[in-house]
């Protein structure tokens, strides 16, 4: 449906600012999606954007045009929604999101077995750390590792995620074995932090006898990437946290070494985001219920 897509394309080049992002978004060259544009400007006989040598927005035709073409493009996933229903085939694109040890290590090699059981689904993956606004951004699903904060959401829990404080052998002899958790204050010891902004991870809450101890740890560097932690505790910069799962074999080669093990970090929620409207969506359902069924071995992953 050549007309539907231009309207996708008209929709994200809106929200996104750009033609080159709006297209990119929808795996097209900037070419295509330019194209997609122009058809459509054509066949309107109006201008929907203002275009300067570093802008483009929306005319008043055009902002009018979008709120029109977001019903149309819901009616038509809706649709297609119920259709597959009576088909009991999904089909259409998954738009999702995931953090990036999660994304790499669990989501990732899901996908093409998903897409090779129903063939007429497509996945479009985004990896990032950063907290994402899944609305905003036109997604279906958003896999996450924590609490997430959002309660207008739908929430799949699937399943509890250990955590593990590690540093490398070498650290360890440099800089001394933490006995306790203040030990991890001292300024003898090199934190390995997970930030960027509005990160909610600037401390860590341990588990102890007398409940959750929170600590502001600190370190000397910090970073928006949880492997680069991982590299950086490797190398013996420093004690990181991390989902056991994402240094299992680094804890069974002895790279890393568990530290503090009696009072490990709290445990997180490893689950997934998705918008009520989408309850009804075959492919999601059929998704979030691979995803589950894939992952649950990874629940006592790097028990000792």
């Amino acid at each position: 449906m050549p007309y539907v897509e231009s309207l996708r394309v008209f929709a994200r080049v809106v929200e996104l600012g750009s033609i080159t992002s709006g297209g990119r978004d929808l795996r097209l060259t900037p070419a295509v999606a330019s194209k997609r544009i122009k058809e459509l400007e054509k066949h309107l006989g109006v201008r929907l954007f203002n275009r300067t040598t570093r802008s483009l927005s929306p005319t008043e035709v055009g902002k009018t045009f979008y709120d029109h073409a977001l019903k149309v493009l819901d009616s038509i996933d809706n649709a297609e929604a119920v259709v597959a229903n009576y088909s009991g085939s999904p089909r259409g694109v998954i738009r999702l999101t995931a953090p990036l040890g999660a994304g790499r290590r669990i989501i990732a090699p899901l996908v093409p077995r998903f897409v090779e059981a129903y063939p007429d689904t497509r996945v479009q993956m985004r990896l990032s750390d950063r907290v994402v606004d899944i609305l905003a951004d036109k997604l279906d699903l958003a896999f996450f590792i924590g609490a997430p904060r959002d309660s207008n959401l739908k929430l799949r829990k699937i399943m509890d995620c250990r955590r593990v404080l590690c540093a490398s052998p070498e650290y360890l002899a440099r800089c001394g074995v933490p006995q306790t958790p203040d030990d991890l204050l001292s300024p003898d010891h090199n934190c390995l932090l997970l930030r960027y902004p509005r990160s909610p991870e600037y401390f860590w809450v341990l588990e102890t006898d007398a409940g959750p101890r929170k600590l502001d740890v600190a370190g000397k560097f910090d970073a928006d990437d949880g492997d680069v932690l991982t590299d950086w505790a490797l190398g013996g910069r420093g004690i990181v946290n991390k989902p056991r799962f994402e240094v299992t074999q680094q804890l069974r080669d002895g790279s890393l070494i568990e530290v503090l093990p009696d009072t490990p970090p709290v445990s997180a929620i490893f689950g997934c985001l998705y918008p009520h409207r989408k309850l009804q969506d075959p492919k999601i359902r059929q998704f979030v219920d691979f995803v589950i069924k894939n992952t649950a071995r990874l629940a006592d992953t790097g028990r000792s």
